[in-house]
Protein backbone atom coordinates (compact mmCIF):
# COMPACT_ATOMS: atom_id res chain seq x y z
CA UNK A 1 0.00 0.00 0.00
CA UNK A 2 1.02 3.65 -0.39
CA UNK A 3 3.62 5.05 1.98
CA UNK A 4 4.47 8.64 2.88
CA UNK A 5 1.43 9.92 1.04
CA UNK A 6 -0.37 13.18 1.80
CA UNK A 7 -4.08 13.07 1.10
CA UNK A 8 -7.19 15.21 1.28
CA UNK A 9 -10.96 14.86 1.15
CA UNK A 10 -12.24 13.15 -2.03
CA UNK A 11 -8.89 11.49 -2.74
CA UNK A 12 -9.06 7.81 -3.71
CA UNK A 13 -6.63 5.72 -1.70
CA UNK A 14 -5.58 2.08 -1.67
CA UNK A 15 -5.56 0.66 1.85
CA UNK A 16 -5.20 -2.53 3.83
CA UNK A 17 -7.43 -2.96 6.89
CA UNK A 18 -5.38 -3.88 9.96
CA UNK A 19 -8.15 -4.05 12.60
CA UNK A 20 -11.71 -3.01 13.44
CA UNK A 21 -12.63 -0.40 16.05
CA UNK A 22 -15.23 -0.44 18.84
CA UNK A 23 -17.96 0.52 16.33
CA UNK A 24 -17.07 -2.29 13.92
CA UNK A 25 -15.44 0.00 11.35
CA UNK A 26 -12.35 -1.13 9.49
CA UNK A 27 -9.11 0.56 10.58
CA UNK A 28 -6.55 1.55 7.95
CA UNK A 29 -3.30 3.47 8.33
CA UNK A 30 -2.12 5.85 5.65
CA UNK A 31 1.36 7.19 6.37
CA UNK A 32 0.67 6.47 10.06
CA UNK A 33 -2.64 8.34 9.93
CA UNK A 34 -5.71 6.36 11.05
CA UNK A 35 -8.71 6.14 8.71
CA UNK A 36 -12.01 4.42 9.62
CA UNK A 37 -14.11 2.75 6.93
CA UNK A 38 -17.54 1.11 7.21
CA UNK A 39 -18.11 -2.44 5.88
CA UNK A 40 -14.44 -3.46 5.90
CA UNK A 41 -12.71 -5.92 8.25
CA UNK A 42 -9.19 -6.92 9.20
CA UNK A 43 -7.37 -8.42 6.22
CA UNK A 44 -9.45 -6.67 3.54
CA UNK A 45 -7.70 -4.60 0.85
CA UNK A 46 -9.71 -1.88 -0.84
CA UNK A 47 -9.90 1.39 -2.70
CA UNK A 48 -11.61 4.04 -0.58
CA UNK A 49 -12.66 7.65 -0.97
CA UNK A 50 -11.68 10.01 1.85
CA UNK A 51 -14.89 11.71 2.95
CA UNK A 52 -13.69 13.38 6.14
CA UNK A 53 -10.33 14.39 7.57
CA UNK A 54 -9.90 15.53 11.16
CA UNK A 55 -6.77 16.38 13.13
CA UNK A 56 -6.24 12.86 14.47
CA UNK A 57 -8.20 10.61 12.13
CA UNK A 58 -9.99 10.37 8.81
CA UNK A 59 -13.12 8.65 7.54
CA UNK A 60 -13.27 6.78 4.25
CA UNK A 61 -16.01 5.25 2.13
CA UNK A 62 -15.60 1.95 0.33
CA UNK A 63 -15.22 2.30 -3.44
CA UNK A 64 -13.99 -1.17 -4.37
CA UNK A 65 -13.05 -4.25 -2.37
CA UNK A 66 -9.91 -5.39 -4.18
CA UNK A 67 -9.03 -8.35 -1.96
CA UNK A 68 -11.34 -10.12 0.50
CA UNK A 69 -10.08 -11.01 3.96
CA UNK A 70 -9.83 -14.69 4.86
CA UNK A 71 -11.96 -13.81 7.90
CA UNK A 72 -14.86 -12.45 5.86
CA UNK A 73 -18.07 -14.49 5.72
CA UNK A 74 -21.57 -14.03 4.33
CA UNK A 75 -23.86 -12.68 7.09
CA UNK A 76 -26.75 -15.02 7.87
CA UNK A 77 -29.08 -12.03 8.31
CA UNK A 78 -30.42 -10.42 5.13
CA UNK A 79 -30.70 -7.05 6.93
CA UNK A 80 -27.12 -6.94 8.19
CA UNK A 81 -25.80 -4.34 5.77
CA UNK A 82 -28.47 -1.77 6.64
CA UNK A 83 -29.43 -2.64 10.25
CA UNK A 84 -27.34 -1.25 13.10
CA UNK A 85 -28.18 -4.06 15.53
CA UNK A 86 -25.13 -6.19 14.66
CA UNK A 87 -21.71 -4.95 13.59
CA UNK A 88 -19.57 -8.07 13.05
CA UNK A 89 -21.75 -10.79 11.51
CA UNK A 90 -19.61 -10.59 8.36
CA UNK A 91 -16.60 -11.84 10.37
CA UNK A 92 -16.16 -15.55 11.08
CA UNK A 93 -17.12 -16.23 14.69
CA UNK A 94 -13.71 -17.45 15.90
CA UNK A 95 -12.19 -14.19 14.67
CA UNK A 96 -14.89 -12.20 16.48
CA UNK A 97 -13.80 -13.91 19.71
CA UNK A 98 -10.14 -13.19 19.00
CA UNK A 99 -10.95 -9.52 18.27
CA UNK A 100 -12.70 -9.18 21.63
CA UNK A 101 -9.74 -10.61 23.53
CA UNK A 102 -7.37 -8.32 21.61
CA UNK A 103 -9.52 -5.31 22.39
CA UNK A 104 -9.42 -6.04 26.12
CA UNK A 105 -5.67 -6.64 25.95
CA UNK A 106 -5.09 -3.40 24.03
CA UNK A 107 -7.08 -1.26 26.49
CA UNK A 108 -5.30 -2.75 29.50
CA UNK A 109 -1.89 -2.26 27.89
CA UNK A 110 -2.79 1.33 27.03
CA UNK A 111 -3.77 2.09 30.64
CA UNK A 112 -1.18 0.06 32.52
CA UNK A 113 1.70 -0.30 30.06
CA UNK A 114 3.45 -3.49 29.07
CA UNK A 115 2.47 -6.20 31.52
CA UNK A 116 2.23 -9.95 32.00
CA UNK A 117 -1.42 -10.01 33.10
CA UNK A 118 -3.07 -13.29 32.17
CA UNK A 119 -5.86 -12.63 29.66
CA UNK A 120 -7.72 -15.78 28.66
CA UNK A 121 -9.30 -16.58 25.33
CA UNK A 122 -12.86 -15.23 24.98
CA UNK A 123 -15.54 -17.68 26.06
CA UNK A 124 -17.94 -17.90 23.11
CA UNK A 125 -21.16 -19.69 22.23
CA UNK A 126 -21.62 -22.98 20.43
CA UNK A 127 -24.58 -21.51 18.53
CA UNK A 128 -24.33 -17.69 18.49
CA UNK A 129 -27.87 -17.02 17.20
CA UNK A 130 -31.34 -16.58 18.76
CA UNK A 131 -29.68 -15.83 22.09
CA UNK A 132 -31.36 -12.59 23.24
CA UNK A 133 -34.13 -12.66 25.84
CA UNK A 134 -34.95 -8.99 25.36
CA UNK A 135 -35.49 -6.89 22.25
CA UNK A 136 -36.62 -3.30 21.69
CA UNK A 137 -38.22 -2.50 18.35
CA UNK A 138 -38.93 1.13 17.40
CA UNK A 139 -42.16 1.85 15.53
CA UNK A 140 -42.52 4.54 12.85
CA UNK A 141 -44.09 5.32 9.51
CA UNK A 142 -41.72 4.67 6.64
CA UNK A 143 -42.63 5.39 3.02
CA UNK A 144 -46.27 5.52 3.99
CA UNK A 145 -46.33 2.17 5.79
CA UNK A 146 -45.96 1.06 9.40
CA UNK A 147 -42.37 -0.01 10.05
CA UNK A 148 -41.21 -1.98 13.10
CA UNK A 149 -37.62 -3.04 13.40
CA UNK A 150 -34.24 -1.56 14.22
CA UNK A 151 -32.40 1.68 13.63
CA UNK A 152 -29.81 1.98 10.92
CA UNK A 153 -26.37 2.42 12.46
CA UNK A 154 -25.91 5.94 13.78
CA UNK A 155 -29.38 7.13 12.67
CA UNK A 156 -33.04 7.03 13.68
CA UNK A 157 -34.08 5.72 10.29
CA UNK A 158 -35.91 2.42 10.77
CA UNK A 159 -35.10 -0.83 8.99
CA UNK A 160 -38.44 -2.67 8.77
CA UNK A 161 -37.70 -6.23 9.94
CA UNK A 162 -39.67 -9.42 9.47
CA UNK A 163 -36.95 -11.50 11.14
CA UNK A 164 -34.08 -10.95 13.59
CA UNK A 165 -31.89 -14.00 14.06
CA UNK A 166 -30.34 -12.91 17.36
CA UNK A 167 -33.76 -12.46 19.01
CA UNK A 168 -36.15 -15.10 20.33
CA UNK A 169 -38.07 -16.66 17.42
CA UNK A 170 -41.41 -15.52 18.89
CA UNK A 171 -40.28 -11.90 18.51
CA UNK A 172 -40.50 -12.28 14.72
CA UNK A 173 -44.13 -13.38 14.93
CA UNK A 174 -45.02 -10.60 17.39
CA UNK A 175 -43.49 -7.89 15.21
CA UNK A 176 -45.17 -9.14 12.04
CA UNK A 177 -48.56 -9.62 13.71
CA UNK A 178 -48.48 -6.24 15.42
CA UNK A 179 -47.47 -4.46 12.21
CA UNK A 180 -50.51 -5.95 10.46
CA UNK A 181 -52.79 -5.02 13.38
CA UNK A 182 -51.59 -1.42 13.26
CA UNK A 183 -52.32 -1.18 9.53
CA UNK A 184 -55.77 -2.81 9.80
CA UNK A 185 -56.84 -0.93 12.93
CA UNK A 186 -55.23 2.34 11.79
CA UNK A 187 -53.08 2.71 14.90
CA UNK A 188 -50.73 5.58 14.19
CA UNK A 189 -46.97 5.16 14.81
CA UNK A 190 -45.33 7.90 16.83
CA UNK A 191 -43.49 10.58 14.86
CA UNK A 192 -40.53 11.71 16.96
CA UNK A 193 -40.06 14.87 14.91
CA UNK A 194 -43.67 16.09 14.86
CA UNK A 195 -44.34 14.49 18.29
CA UNK A 196 -47.62 13.05 17.07
CA UNK A 197 -48.96 9.51 16.92
CA UNK A 198 -49.42 6.76 19.48
CA UNK A 199 -47.20 3.64 19.31
CA UNK A 200 -43.52 4.26 20.02
CA UNK A 201 -41.88 0.89 20.68
CA UNK A 202 -42.43 -2.78 21.23
CA UNK A 203 -40.27 -4.40 23.89
CA UNK A 204 -40.26 -8.20 24.00
CA UNK A 205 -38.88 -10.19 26.92
CA UNK A 206 -38.64 -14.00 27.14
CA UNK A 207 -37.53 -16.56 29.72
CA UNK A 208 -36.00 -20.02 29.76
CA UNK A 209 -39.45 -21.60 29.47
CA UNK A 210 -40.05 -19.64 26.24
CA UNK A 211 -42.74 -17.53 27.90
CA UNK A 212 -43.12 -14.00 26.57
CA UNK A 213 -43.82 -10.58 28.05
CA UNK A 214 -44.83 -7.95 25.47
CA UNK A 215 -44.51 -4.29 26.44
CA UNK A 216 -46.32 -1.86 24.13
CA UNK A 217 -44.90 1.66 24.59
CA UNK A 218 -47.34 4.46 23.77
CA UNK A 219 -47.27 8.25 23.94
CA UNK A 220 -50.68 8.37 25.65
CA UNK A 221 -52.44 6.30 28.30
CA UNK A 222 -54.65 4.45 25.84
CA UNK A 223 -54.70 1.60 23.33
CA UNK A 224 -57.70 1.62 20.97
CA UNK A 225 -59.17 -1.79 20.02
CA UNK A 226 -57.37 -3.32 22.99
CA UNK A 227 -59.48 -6.50 23.12
CA UNK A 228 -59.02 -7.19 19.41
CA UNK A 229 -55.26 -6.62 19.65
CA UNK A 230 -54.89 -8.93 22.65
CA UNK A 231 -57.05 -11.62 21.05
CA UNK A 232 -55.10 -11.66 17.80
CA UNK A 233 -51.71 -11.65 19.54
CA UNK A 234 -52.65 -14.59 21.75
CA UNK A 235 -54.04 -16.48 18.76
CA UNK A 236 -50.82 -16.02 16.76
CA UNK A 237 -48.32 -16.18 19.64
CA UNK A 238 -49.64 -18.43 22.43
CA UNK A 239 -46.30 -18.12 24.26
CA UNK A 240 -47.35 -14.63 25.39
CA UNK A 241 -48.10 -14.72 29.13
CA UNK A 242 -48.13 -10.99 29.82
CA UNK A 243 -48.96 -7.81 27.89
CA UNK A 244 -48.10 -4.47 29.47
CA UNK A 245 -49.00 -0.99 28.27
CA UNK A 246 -46.13 1.36 29.10
CA UNK A 247 -46.90 5.06 28.84
CA UNK A 248 -44.04 7.35 27.84
CA UNK A 249 -45.31 10.88 27.26
CA UNK A 250 -41.82 12.39 27.25
CA UNK A 251 -40.01 13.60 24.14
CA UNK A 252 -36.89 11.57 24.83
CA UNK A 253 -34.66 8.78 23.53
CA UNK A 254 -35.40 6.77 26.68
CA UNK A 255 -37.62 3.88 25.56
CA UNK A 256 -39.76 3.20 28.63
CA UNK A 257 -41.89 5.62 30.61
CA UNK A 258 -42.51 5.27 34.33
CA UNK A 259 -46.12 4.06 34.14
CA UNK A 260 -46.97 0.40 33.46
CA UNK A 261 -50.50 -0.95 33.06
CA UNK A 262 -50.97 -4.72 32.76
CA UNK A 263 -53.63 -5.37 30.11
CA UNK A 264 -53.22 -9.14 29.98
CA UNK A 265 -51.69 -11.73 32.29
CA UNK A 266 -49.23 -11.08 35.12
CA UNK A 267 -47.08 -8.02 35.87
CA UNK A 268 -43.84 -10.02 35.96
CA UNK A 269 -42.09 -12.78 34.06
CA UNK A 270 -40.22 -15.41 36.05
CA UNK A 271 -36.74 -16.46 34.99
CA UNK A 272 -33.93 -18.52 36.46
CA UNK A 273 -30.18 -18.35 36.91
CA UNK A 274 -28.88 -21.67 38.23
CA UNK A 275 -31.83 -22.73 40.42
CA UNK A 276 -32.52 -19.20 41.66
CA UNK A 277 -35.83 -17.70 40.60
CA UNK A 278 -36.14 -14.01 39.64
CA UNK A 279 -39.13 -11.83 38.87
CA UNK A 280 -38.62 -9.67 35.77
CA UNK A 281 -40.72 -6.53 35.32
CA UNK A 282 -40.63 -4.24 32.26
CA UNK A 283 -37.94 -2.03 33.86
CA UNK A 284 -35.82 -4.82 35.38
CA UNK A 285 -32.19 -5.16 34.33
CA UNK A 286 -31.48 -8.81 33.54
CA UNK A 287 -28.62 -10.07 31.39
CA UNK A 288 -29.91 -10.42 27.82
CA UNK A 289 -28.02 -13.62 26.99
CA UNK A 290 -29.18 -16.37 29.39
CA UNK A 291 -26.81 -18.94 27.90
CA UNK A 292 -23.72 -16.84 28.67
CA UNK A 293 -25.01 -15.30 31.90
CA UNK A 294 -24.27 -18.47 33.83
CA UNK A 295 -20.82 -18.62 32.19
CA UNK A 296 -20.14 -15.03 33.29
CA UNK A 297 -21.49 -15.42 36.83
CA UNK A 298 -19.84 -18.80 37.37
CA UNK A 299 -16.50 -17.24 36.56
CA UNK A 300 -17.19 -14.32 38.93
CA UNK A 301 -18.06 -16.71 41.77
CA UNK A 302 -15.03 -18.87 40.99
CA UNK A 303 -12.75 -15.82 41.21
CA UNK A 304 -14.39 -14.73 44.49
CA UNK A 305 -13.43 -18.05 46.18
CA UNK A 306 -16.34 -17.80 48.61
CA UNK A 307 -16.90 -19.81 51.76
CA UNK A 308 -19.26 -19.63 54.72
CA UNK A 309 -16.95 -17.28 56.65
CA UNK A 310 -16.72 -14.61 53.92
CA UNK A 311 -18.62 -11.32 53.91
CA UNK A 312 -19.31 -9.89 50.44
CA UNK A 313 -20.23 -6.55 48.89
CA UNK A 314 -22.06 -6.66 45.54
CA UNK A 315 -21.90 -3.11 44.22
CA UNK A 316 -24.24 -2.17 41.35
CA UNK A 317 -26.23 -5.29 42.25
CA UNK A 318 -29.34 -4.74 40.07
CA UNK A 319 -32.12 -7.13 41.04
CA UNK A 320 -29.70 -9.25 43.07
CA UNK A 321 -28.64 -11.87 40.56
CA UNK A 322 -24.99 -12.17 41.66
CA UNK A 323 -25.84 -11.22 45.27
CA UNK A 324 -28.18 -14.14 45.81
CA UNK A 325 -25.88 -16.63 44.10
CA UNK A 326 -23.02 -15.39 46.33
CA UNK A 327 -25.20 -15.47 49.47
CA UNK A 328 -25.63 -19.23 49.15
CA UNK A 329 -21.87 -19.68 49.45
CA UNK A 330 -20.93 -16.97 51.96
CA UNK A 331 -21.66 -15.60 55.44
CA UNK A 332 -23.41 -12.38 54.36
CA UNK A 333 -23.88 -10.20 51.28
CA UNK A 334 -24.52 -6.46 51.06
CA UNK A 335 -25.97 -5.29 47.74
CA UNK A 336 -26.00 -1.66 46.56
CA UNK A 337 -28.01 -0.31 43.61
CA UNK A 338 -29.27 3.15 42.62
CA UNK A 339 -32.60 2.04 41.10
CA UNK A 340 -35.31 1.67 43.75
CA UNK A 341 -37.39 -0.72 41.63
CA UNK A 342 -34.36 -3.01 41.26
CA UNK A 343 -33.76 -3.00 45.03
CA UNK A 344 -37.44 -3.80 45.60
CA UNK A 345 -37.09 -6.73 43.18
CA UNK A 346 -33.85 -7.87 44.87
CA UNK A 347 -35.55 -8.00 48.28
CA UNK A 348 -38.51 -9.92 46.83
CA UNK A 349 -36.15 -12.30 45.05
CA UNK A 350 -34.30 -12.95 48.32
CA UNK A 351 -37.57 -13.87 50.03
CA UNK A 352 -38.69 -15.97 47.08
CA UNK A 353 -35.46 -17.98 47.23
CA UNK A 354 -35.46 -18.20 51.07
CA UNK A 355 -32.19 -16.31 51.34
CA UNK A 356 -31.87 -14.47 54.66
CA UNK A 357 -28.19 -13.46 54.66
CA UNK A 358 -28.45 -10.64 52.10
CA UNK A 359 -29.22 -6.95 52.73
CA UNK A 360 -29.90 -4.44 49.97
CA UNK A 361 -29.37 -0.68 50.01
CA UNK A 362 -30.76 1.82 47.52
CA UNK A 363 -28.62 4.82 46.56
CA UNK A 364 -25.60 5.93 44.61
CA UNK A 365 -22.73 3.51 45.05
CA UNK A 366 -20.35 6.44 45.55
CA UNK A 367 -22.43 7.56 48.55
CA UNK A 368 -23.71 4.33 50.11
CA UNK A 369 -20.52 2.25 49.95
CA UNK A 370 -18.24 4.76 51.73
CA UNK A 371 -20.99 5.42 54.32
CA UNK A 372 -21.36 1.72 55.17
CA UNK A 373 -17.58 1.40 55.39
CA UNK A 374 -17.46 4.35 57.81
CA UNK A 375 -20.04 2.52 59.94
CA UNK A 376 -17.72 -0.47 60.19
CA UNK A 377 -19.47 -2.70 57.65
CA UNK A 378 -16.51 -4.18 55.80
CA UNK A 379 -16.11 -7.26 53.62
CA UNK A 380 -13.62 -9.92 52.63
CA UNK A 381 -14.73 -9.88 48.99
CA UNK A 382 -15.98 -6.97 46.87
CA UNK A 383 -17.75 -7.66 43.58
CA UNK A 384 -18.41 -4.70 41.28
CA UNK A 385 -20.53 -4.79 38.11
CA UNK A 386 -20.76 -1.12 37.09
CA UNK A 387 -22.44 0.46 34.05
CA UNK A 388 -20.37 1.38 31.01
CA UNK A 389 -18.90 4.47 32.67
CA UNK A 390 -17.12 2.24 35.19
CA UNK A 391 -16.74 2.73 38.94
CA UNK A 392 -16.89 6.14 40.58
CA UNK A 393 -13.63 7.32 42.14
CA UNK A 394 -14.99 7.13 45.71
CA UNK A 395 -15.97 3.48 45.18
CA UNK A 396 -12.42 2.58 44.15
CA UNK A 397 -10.94 4.66 46.98
CA UNK A 398 -13.17 2.90 49.52
CA UNK A 399 -12.07 -0.50 48.22
CA UNK A 400 -8.42 0.53 48.54
CA UNK A 401 -9.01 1.84 52.09
CA UNK A 402 -11.10 -1.19 53.15
CA UNK A 403 -8.54 -3.65 51.74
CA UNK A 404 -10.80 -6.65 51.04
CA UNK A 405 -8.69 -9.70 50.24
CA UNK A 406 -10.21 -10.06 46.78
CA UNK A 407 -11.98 -7.83 44.25
CA UNK A 408 -13.95 -9.31 41.36
CA UNK A 409 -14.63 -6.75 38.62
CA UNK A 410 -17.37 -7.56 36.09
CA UNK A 411 -17.16 -5.11 33.20
CA UNK A 412 -19.06 -4.30 30.01
CA UNK A 413 -16.56 -1.69 28.79
CA UNK A 414 -12.84 -2.55 28.33
CA UNK A 415 -11.85 1.13 28.29
CA UNK A 416 -13.26 2.07 31.70
CA UNK A 417 -12.27 -1.35 33.05
CA UNK A 418 -8.63 -0.67 32.15
CA UNK A 419 -8.79 2.80 33.74
CA UNK A 420 -10.17 1.35 37.00
CA UNK A 421 -7.70 -1.55 37.04
CA UNK A 422 -4.87 0.99 36.88
CA UNK A 423 -6.29 2.76 39.97
CA UNK A 424 -6.76 -0.48 41.89
CA UNK A 425 -3.30 -1.68 40.86
CA UNK A 426 -1.70 1.53 42.10
CA UNK A 427 -3.75 1.13 45.29
CA UNK A 428 -2.26 -2.21 46.23
CA UNK A 429 -4.12 -4.81 44.16
CA UNK A 430 -2.56 -7.38 41.89
CA UNK A 431 -4.47 -8.23 38.71
CA UNK A 432 -4.34 -12.01 38.58
CA UNK A 433 -6.54 -12.96 35.64
CA UNK A 434 -8.91 -11.52 33.05
CA UNK A 435 -11.66 -13.60 31.42
CA UNK A 436 -13.49 -12.08 28.40
CA UNK A 437 -16.98 -13.52 27.82
CA UNK A 438 -18.95 -13.08 24.60
CA UNK A 439 -22.38 -11.96 25.79
CA UNK A 440 -23.19 -10.27 22.46
CA UNK A 441 -22.18 -12.39 19.44
CA UNK A 442 -22.02 -10.39 16.18
CA UNK A 443 -21.64 -7.14 18.12
CA UNK A 444 -18.53 -5.28 19.25
CA UNK A 445 -19.30 -5.24 22.98
CA UNK A 446 -17.42 -7.63 25.25
CA UNK A 447 -17.90 -8.47 28.93
CA UNK A 448 -15.01 -9.35 31.23
CA UNK A 449 -14.50 -10.79 34.67
CA UNK A 450 -11.28 -9.81 36.45
CA UNK A 451 -9.75 -11.32 39.58
CA UNK A 452 -7.73 -9.01 41.81
CA UNK A 453 -5.98 -9.79 45.10
CA UNK A 454 -4.81 -7.43 47.81
CA UNK A 455 -1.00 -7.37 48.14
CA UNK A 456 -1.02 -6.02 51.72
Amino acid sequence: MQENVEFKVNDIMEVEIVDINHRGQGVARIDGFVVFVDDLIMGDEARIRIIEKKKNYGVGKLVELTKKSEYRTEPQCKYFWECGGCQTMHIVYDKQLEYKKNRVESEIRKAIGENDIKINETLGMENPYRYRNKGSFPVARHRGNVAIGAYKLGTHDIVDLDKCIIQHEAADRIVNTFRTLMEVLKLEPYDEIAHKGLVKHLMIRSNRKNEIMLIIVTSKNKLPNKSEIIGKLLEEIPEIKSIVLNVNERQTNVILGNKNKVIYGKPVLKDWIYDLEFSISPHSFFQVNPFQTEVLYSKALEYAELDEDKVVYDIYCGIGTISLAAARKSKHVYGIEIVQAAIDDAKKNAVKNTIENADFYCGKAEDVFPKLHSQGIDADIVIVDPPRKGCEKSVLETIITMKPEKVVYVSCNPSTLARDLKILGDGGYEILEVQPVDMFPHGTHVECVVKLECRH
